[in-house]
């Protein structure tokens, strides 16, 4: 229970730490108020190139605060607007970002170059996508340390990790897990190594950013655990097949896609080729076998719920304080894990006096089960047990 419990407090804190990380972007003007026209050797400069310094701090709850700080005065271009206040950048340009980001994220081409192009896009990306990406991540590894409670990563390779939200729920389920982030985009990765360092969580602030092309890019080296988290929509078959086969070296690999009919097509791929490997599957599936569910009638996914900061309403123009996060994912290894005995596919349908529970089983595929009150504390169990839990749940140390 002790262990339990301190995973429930590395896991609340690293989604504190996250929730209270504000991003600023500064962007220098022209005299016209337009982008400045020519080179600038300024690092602030957006035409500088890729640079360490985002203008990203740690304050507050997860909303990027847009706009800013006056562009520090230097020698060099004057185009640049050295001393002028820099052009603050309204929510509806988050939203715009937004909105190209959503296209690029639902589009059918993989795309053959980074979708976080810029500083715009990656602020878009931390107030849309960072939070949820997060909470599906978490969730995943919640099933890996069921699955294996004992095993813990010393290392820990983030593949297409962006701005980080990966690494963040590792460092929120062990203590000590040395982190790699790959990504081809540098300014995500400028922006997560910012976010990183004044998490003020050890595992973060030490961990490495690095820059490759994802899926071309030799094999990353030996580690522990592999996180791929939606990153195989951007590829090619043939890269993804890579990406795949590189994470399939690890100890434990958990491949996260988003929860539609393509995004599970994906994750069953990807599936095929870890058991192909040698890994076996530890979640969400209670086996290795085939899927049981027959392809194109349904899909398996989860479901996480994200809390939505007040930008974020504004961005994805909605008015709740939350949402929920659709994803698929497999979670394999090369080492014994005890998977669960079912999974509950579905939202459980709580009715008077009952509850029913759609689920995947080791030995009966596809089963629904009626829990009643003659079932005594099986049925308050399953009053409490959500969409994607273990079933029966496990029993308490």
């Amino acid at each position: 229970m002790q262990a339990v419990a301190g995973r429930g407090r590395r896991a609340g804190a690293a989604r504190q730490g996250l929730n209270g990380a504000a991003a600023r972007a500064d962007r220098a003007q022209g005299p016209d108020g337009t982008e400045p026209s020519g080179p600038c050797a300024c690092p602030n400069s957006p035409q500088a190139g890729p640079a360490p310094a985002t203008g990203l701090r740690a304050e507050g709850p997860l909303r990027l605060q847009f706009g800013g700080e006056r562009h520090p005065p230097h020698r060099g271009n004057p185009a640049c607007g050295a001393g002028r206040p820099a052009r603050r950048a309204a929510p509806t340009q988050a939203a715009q970002a937004v909105d190209r980001l959503i296209a690029s994220y639902r589009g059918t081409t993989p795309t053959d170059a980074p979708i976080l192009r810029d500083r715009s896009d990656v602020a878009a990306y931390a107030a849309y996508r960072m939070p949820a990406t997060f909470e599906a991540v978490r969730s995943c590894l919640d099933a890996l340390r069921e699955a294996a409670p004992g095993w813990a990563p010393a290392t820990h390779t983030d593949i297409g990790g962006g701005t980080g939200a990966a690494s963040w729920a590792v460092a929120g389920a062990w203590d000590g897990t040395r982190t790699t982030v790959l990504d081809w985009s540098e300014p995500a990765l400028a922006l997560g190594r910012e976010l990183a360092e004044a998490s003020g969580i050890p595992g973060l602030r030490s961990a490495t950013w690095e820059r490759a092309r994802i899926g071309t890019s030799p094999a990353p080296a030996p580690t522990d655990l592999v996180t791929v988290s939606y990153v195989l929509k951007e590829l090619t078959a043939e890269n993804r097949a890579v990406v795949v086969d590189a994470a399939a070296a690890a100890q434990a690999v958990v491949i996260v896609e988003p929860g539609t009919p393509d995004g599970y097509d994906r994750i069953i791929e990807a599936r095929d080729r870890l058991i192909g490997a040698g890994l076996t599957v530890a979640a969400p599936c209670p086996h290795d076998d085939a899927c049981p569910i027959e392809r194109g009638t349904d899909w398996c996914h989860f479901s996480a719920r994200v809390s939505r900061s007040s930008l974020h309403r504004q961005v994805k123009g909605g008015s709740l304080s939350h949402e929920d996060e659709k994803f698929s994912y497999v979670v394999a290894t090369r080492f014994p894990t005890v998977p669960a005995t079912a999974r509950v596919t579905r939202k459980p349908q709580i009715r008077k006096g009952q509850v029913l529970l759609e689920l995947c089983t080791k030995d009966e595929a596809l089963q629904r089960a009626t829990v009643t009150k003659r079932h005594g504390p099986l049925y308050r169990a399953a009053r409490d047990t959500a969409w994607g839990d273990a079933w029966p749940p496990p029993e308490d140390d």
